[in-house]
């Protein structure tokens, strides 16, 4: 029998890794800390994030249909961007604003300009600030459980105004903050799964949170106290964007050595933000205009082709 050969363009690598399966694993790792929020805040948890997935998924799908184009809503990737936005939002925010937030990230952020992986910063994220900015007052009303419905201040706000917190309680979970953001150790299980299943590398998380350790020692005032150290690694969205935000494929570098500078920019970026800023926190600041200086840090880190300007 003659055999015939098939001749095509390269790249002739092939990888079984589809886009629907990296969104349905990231799912499946957000699902701990998704779960520990619910319990920890109740259901009015329950219900921001029941709304905010279904709501970005129908977004999706009338952008979609009213402009003619394929319909995207199985590649999971609006379900990511509805559960992220979830878990950075507090579960006594008004249910409209889960719904305003997941119309700004689908069809303003990442829709408008192409869709998924044309979108130049991480939707969820853009749309975190543009309700922070827009509502700061819910946006930043946080509760230490849905069962008694008592609120206060996040622990890096209480840090930064000269207190103590309680590091134990903030790797468990139990404080006030977002929904899926206060549980370390539930985000670090998921995290896990992602590195295990080879989703994301350590290139970037890792890189990320040695610098804001590096800026603590350095700038915060403290000297190399591990209470102080562990507050900051464990308080606001610091693990939470590390692992699942930053290390979006769309919206961070490609390049190994682009990933060790976009994790140091990061980390710098968050260490100004919270002990120079007026703020307390500063991860959403960080990704989005890191994600911003995306090409600028990939044109620089290009490695050269084999041979070219070789001597």
């Amino acid at each position: 029998m003659e055999q015939k050969y098939n001749v095509s363009s390269n790249p002739h690598v092939r990888d079984g890794m589809t886009t629907s399966r990296i969104m349905q694993l990231v799912v499946i790792a957000l699902l701990p800390a998704t779960l520990f929020g619910i319990w920890n805040f109740g259901f009015r948890a329950f219900l921001v994030v029941a709304v905010t997935v279904a709501s970005s998924v129908i977004f999706e799908w009338l952008y979609d249909h009213f402009m003619h184009k394929p319909n995207t809503v199985k590649d999971f990737s609006a379900v990511v961007t509805g559960l992220l936005l979830a878990m950075n939002m507090p579960a006594q925010i008004p249910l409209w604003m889960p719904v305003l937030g997941s119309a700004f990230s689908i069809i303003v952020v990442k829709q408008l300009f192409g869709g998924l992986g044309q979108n130049f910063m991480n939707p969820a994220l853009a749309a975190r600030c543009f309700l922070l900015i827009s509502f700061a007052g819910k946006m930043t009303n946080f509760s230490y459980s849905g069962f008694d419905g008592v609120s206060g201040a996040t622990p890096l706000a209480v840090l930064k105004s000269g207190g103590t917190v309680d590091v134990p309680a903030m790797f468990v979970g139990n404080i006030p903050g977002t929904i899926g953001e206060v549980s370390v150790i539930a985000l670090l299980i998921g995290a896990a799964y992602l590195l295990a299943k080879k989703v994301i590398s350590i290139r970037i998380p890792g890189t990320y949170i040695l610098t804001v350790v590096v800026f603590a020692i350095l700038f915060g005032g403290h000297g190399f106290d591990l209470n102080y150290i562990a507050a900051h690694l464990c308080g606001g969205g610091l693990i939470f964007g590390a692992f699942f935000m930053a290390t979006d494929y769309v919206t961070s570098p490609i390049t190994p050595k682009g990933q060790i500078v976009f994790g140091i920019l990061l980390g710098v970026l968050t260490g100004l933000f919270r002990i120079f800023g007026g703020s307390a926190e500063g991860v959403s600041y960080a990704i989005i205009i890191s994600n911003i200086l995306v090409p600028l840090i990939e044109k620089v880190t290009l490695p050269k082709a084999f041979g070219k300007e070789g001597k």
